[in-house]
């Protein structure tokens, strides 16, 4: 499965592991994903979003329907 936030479109980015040598080797960076549940009071049901930490917050702020509609306009959500 992804790792793609749902929300904000936040995925694995890659860069080095730099050691106390100064040698680099490649690594991932992964996303804070999180399994939830949201209540969506218009359509009067739950769905289930893999979403990031910062996508949370930003359906706390501005509701769950504005970011489903701005994720659809994104193109993350299908």
């Amino acid at each position: 499965m992804s790792k793609i936030c749902e929300i904000t479109g936040k995925k694995v980015i890659s860069g080095n592991n730099v050691s106390h040598s100064n040698a680099h080797t490649r690594r991932r960076f992964y996303p804070n994903l999180q399994t939830k549940k949201f209540y969506v009071p218009e359509e009067d049901m739950y769905i289930t979003l893999k979403v990031s930490a910062a996508g949370i917050r930003k359906i706390d702020k501005i509701g769950i329907m504005a970011c489903l509609n701005d994720a659809f306009d994104k193109g993350y959500l299908k």
